[in-house]
């Protein structure tokens, strides 16, 4: 809607605490003659005119200095002798050609086109008042936070949250748009600019995400304050990590450990919302620290992607399973795939025939990179050598769910994708009693029945731990991992065993597709940079590559180590709901916390 025309009018309310809180409204003010200057008023021209206006000043240069040239070569005149209205045409031309390259000439054309009615934006008007004053609540929005009526004309665009609370009031600041973001933002509102083309066309994604939020708000009638938007590298995510952002979530990150894990000592970052995980998981780092730290083995390293094909028949697609496994083409296939990157190397490749389709399971490693991109470049370059000796074949797709990624699978759970790990350790039997306040032999049991016999008879697949998830999932975050992944990553096994004749606990998670990386993806953003950082594992390991991302998967692997023993004891102790009931409920009345 068109708020060019309209003026701020200051309106008191009542914030939390009832305490009076300023809030502006837009209100209409067409009636006035006399309204005050704005910056808006510096443009004389609506855009569509405006590009009208170009498009004639184009068209009338181009035929005029034609005109002129064909003159010229029926006299013999030189084309380079020009006068002063051939010099005036010749700047027209080439202002009005950068102007409308800018453009492309889309806003033109879409604007004669999809440009509303004055009757539509009248209509809007009336709607809004109705939206306004049917929304005049006197419940607060929740503690601690200003209940503003949701503006509609303009929502509160680039908002500045200030962090802070002073007396459990939230400090913001509101910056209202320039007259030529309100241009932009009522274009992306009536669907003549597109939302996704802002950091194209205005080279800047700061104000990109600024005018897409603000548009995002008058089109709903729903407030994002709360939503941070400033305090964010928007650049650092265009073309690789989010699209068509308006503003970012914050996650707590908190910090368990130290844990002694194969003789070095790691403070684990946890980005989560879920009280007691951390506090779990650092009692369980204490733990083993107390019993001389954890140990850990890598078995493989790889990462996978099956592309699908079809053939006529199945003997066809049998022919292509035994080529691809036949030793002899080995070094051929390993050639083709290992030329697309200077870290991936072809490790196996596994067949699979159903019916006439044949999946087959490239498996290669990928230096310190989590590798998805690079192997699928390398079966690319596989494929497209199989089509000369294999014209009949009909790919289907780069990935055939053979993989398999982001999904729950016994071919993960057998084989393994990413990195393979055990770690273990040895719990002492006063450590056991003193600090995890329960027994070993209740330990030993409670896992047998809960882990083992519990997700069995559940039919568990990859599940047969307490919590892997919580960890995988919290330390993905904190690192710029892909989150989806935590669902083949979190397949583990939790083993507990008693040993010197009962007095200790021998306890071991066994995890097969942890899948990490330190380059590339979310890992490049600068909070979860930090996060890596601190562990030791930021970017490439120039001396040994892939060192880096082998060692994030082992401390993946002892934080879900920790975080199993701290549960499970606290499961054996029953003390699992007094400590959720301590440190997992919020002391917030949330039945005054209502949508805005």
């Amino acid at each position: 809607m068109d708020v060019r025309r309209r003026s701020a009018m200051e309106q008191p309310t009542k914030g939390a605490g009832g305490r009076p809180v300023k809030m502006k409204v837009k209100m209409d003010h067409h009636h006035h003659q006399n309204d005050a200057a704005k910056a808006s008023d510096a443009l004389p021209l609506p855009l569509y005119l405006t590009n009208a206006v170009f498009f004639t000043l184009f068209f009338s240069v181009v035929y005029f200095l034609l005109t002129r040239w064909r003159e010229k070569i029926r006299t013999s005149t030189p084309l380079h002798m020009v006068n002063l209205s051939e010099i005036v045409a010749i700047l027209a031309f080439v202002a009005s050609f950068i102007y409308l390259l800018g453009f492309f000439g889309i806003d033109f054309v879409q604007s004669l086109i999809l440009r509303p009615s004055h009757d539509v934006w009248a209509a809007e008007d009336d709607e809004e008042d109705i939206i306004l004053k049917e929304d005049a609540r006197k419940v607060p929005c929740g503690q601690a936070l200003d209940c503003s009526i949701p503006k509609i004309a303009p929502l509160k665009p680039a908002l500045k949250v200030a962090q802070k609370v002073f007396d459990k009031e939230v400090v913001s600041e509101t910056t209202p748009p320039t007259a030529e973001d309100e241009e932009i933002i009522n274009a992306v509102v009536a669907g003549t600019i597109p939302s996704y083309s802002l950091e194209t066309k205005l080279g800047d994604c700061q104000r990109a995400a600024s005018i897409r939020r603000e548009a995002l708000q008058r089109v709903t009638g729903k407030s994002l304050e709360g939503l941070p938007l400033e305090g964010f590298d928007y650049e650092s995510i265009l073309g690789q990590c989010c699209e068509m952002p308006v503003g970012y979530v914050t996650i707590p990150v908190g910090i368990a450990g130290p844990i002694m894990l194969d003789g070095r000592e790691f403070s684990i970052p946890m980005a989560t919302t879920e009280g007691c995980l951390v506090a779990s998981t650092n009692r369980g780092c204490k733990a083993i620290n107390l019993s001389g730290g954890a140990a850990s083995v890598l078995l493989k390293d790889g990462m996978t992607r099956a592309p699908v094909v079809r053939f006529n028949s199945a003997k066809r697609a049998a022919e292509l399973k035994f080529f691809m496994e036949d030793p002899e083409n080995a070094d051929t296939i390993a050639t083709l795939f290992n030329k697309s990157s200077r870290f991936g190397r072809l490790q196996s490749v596994k067949c699979a025939v159903a019916g006439k389709n044949l999946y087959m399971r490239f498996c290669c490693s990928t230096g310190d990179a989590m590798g998805m991109n690079m192997v699928s470049k390398g079966v690319q370059n596989v494929l497209d050598f199989l089509q000369s000796d294999f014209p009949d074949m009909d790919v289907i797709g780069i990935s055939g769910n053979y993989c398999s990624d982001k999904k729950p699978a016994a071919v993960n759970w057998i084989e393994g994708r990413g990195k393979s790990v055990v770690c273990e350790a040895v719990i002492k039997g006063d450590i056991v009693t003193k600090v995890l306040k329960t027994k070993v032999a209740a330990l030993v049991e409670l896992n047998m029945l809960k882990n083992l016999t519990g997700s069995a008879i559940a039919g568990a697949l990859g599940g047969f731990n307490a919590h892997a998830s919580n960890i995988v999932s919290a330390v993905y975050l904190a690192t710029g991992q892909d989150p989806a992944q935590n669902i083949e990553s979190s397949h583990c096994i939790t083993m507990m065993e008693a040993i010197n004749d009962g007095k200790d606990l021998h306890v071991s998670v066994t995890m097969p597709s942890i899948e990490v990386g330190t380059v590339g993806g979310g890992t490049q953003l600068a909070s979860q940079s930090a996060c890596l950082n601190l562990l030791g594992v930021k970017g490439a390991n120039r001396e040994a590559p892939g060192a880096n991302a082998r060692q994030l998967a082992s401390v993946v692997a002892a934080s879900v180590l920790a975080g199993e023993l701290s549960l499970m004891s606290a499961i054996a102790a029953g003390q699992l709901v007094r400590s959720h009931m301590k440190y997992n409920r919020s002391s917030k009345d949330v039945s005054t916390m209502v949508s805005a």
